[in-house]
């Protein structure tokens, strides 16, 4: 049996729908993860099941996430880091904990609506993960950090499929009326991710050049990310951005744009989907975050998880917290959480 994630969404409906064209035994399966006003998303999602002819099982699943994923991302800003929630949910819920319980529910598989591919290769007895068939879609970024046992239980229709021809489809079946508007925030914040926050979790600071000037106040560290130019709130003649946040120091450090080219960072946890991967360096292409076009890199191992990722021009706005994702081609070698070797100084 096979439970398909359902949010509601064009995507995983029609998940849904192919893999009961293939006569799979499926049902669909609703998680909840935030406390707020979830009878609206669960009615579209019964309204849904009910006319593929399927099942719908709900899932509790707010208490982790509230202590995994929303307690990562207000942790990750304390740090000064720009965290990305959708990479570790897919890891520890996702096809973590929700896994289980749909295994619980006698489910020996779980599908999703992420427009990526897994095939298992004979010949080094893994399962690997390559990007899906839409470029403007795929979705492999945000599955680096799955092992083995997780891809061995994922099922993704959507891989070989095209974004416009899913919506295509799923106005033919008559259900275009029925799904949701698509997300494009992570799914537990409505409206602005700031107000999480309060000045008592993040009291104003300073705002510092990168040669010690002190130049405005600040109204939060977790209100500014690397790379950010609009919204400082200082004139100094020409752009200046973002270069780095001093969390203990409560600063938010800004430079011209050349501060923001990265040659090199380090990887502390590096996660590699098959051991045979494994080397002692790696060519690769390397994506910073979700948008950014991969560029060729060395990946250098220090120990079995730390790395060193160097890439062979040096790229804009490297920000500790996000996740540096590896790829040979369509392959996804892995990846992990970037961490600069060094940062511009505060002091005065």
């Amino acid at each position: 049996m096979i439970a398909v994630a359902m949010s509601g969404g064009v995507d995983s409906t029609f998940a849904a729908h192919l893999l009961k064209k293939q006569k799979k035994n499926i049902f669909g399966l609703f998680a909840l993860f935030s406390p707020k006003d979830p009878e609206k998303e669960i009615a579209r999602v019964k309204r849904l099941t009910e006319a593929l002819k399927i099942d719908l099982k709900i899932v509790d699943l707010t208490l982790p996430f509230r202590e995994k994923i929303i307690g990562y991302f207000r942790k990750s800003y304390r740090q000064g880091l720009t965290p990305n929630p959708c990479i570790i949910c897919n890891r520890e819920i996702k096809f973590g904990l929700l896994l289980e319980e749909v295994q619980k529910l006698g489910a020996s598989q779980i599908a999703t609506g992420h427009y990526v591919r897994v095939i298992f290769n004979e010949t080094n007895h893994c399962f690997e993960l390559l990007k899906g068939k839409d470029p403007g879609k795929e979705q492999s970024y945000f599955l680096a950090l799955l092992n083995q046992h997780q891809l061995s239980k994922a099922l993704f229709p959507l891989g070989e499929w095209r974004k416009e021809d899913v919506i295509k489809e799923i106005v033919k079946l008559g259900l275009f009326g029925l799904t949701s508007p698509e997300s494009q925030e992570a799914c537990f914040i409505k409206g602005d991710y700031r107000e999480l926050f309060t000045e008592e979790d993040f009291p104003p600071g300073e705002i510092v050049t990168v040669d010690g000037r002190i130049v405005g106040k600040h109204q939060g560290i977790y209100a500014y990310t690397i790379g950010q130019r609009r919204g400082l709130g200082v004139r100094l003649g020409r752009p200046y951005y973002v270069v780095a946040i001093d969390a203990p120091k409560n600063r938010v450090i800004i430079g011209p744009k050349k501060y923001l080219r990265c040659e090199r960072f380090l990887v502390k946890k590096f996660h590699l989907i098959c051991d045979a991967y494994r080397q002692k360096e790696l060519e690769a292409n390397v994506r910073i975050r979700y948008r950014h076009k991969e560029a060729p890199a060395t990946i250098k191992f220090y120990t079995e998880k730390e790395a060193e990722v160097i890439f062979k021009k040096p790229q804009q706005a490297v920000t500790p917290g996000q996740f540096a994702v590896a790829y040979q081609e369509d392959k996804v070698l892995g990846g992990g959480e970037i961490h600069l070797k060094e940062t511009f100084s505060s002091s005065d």
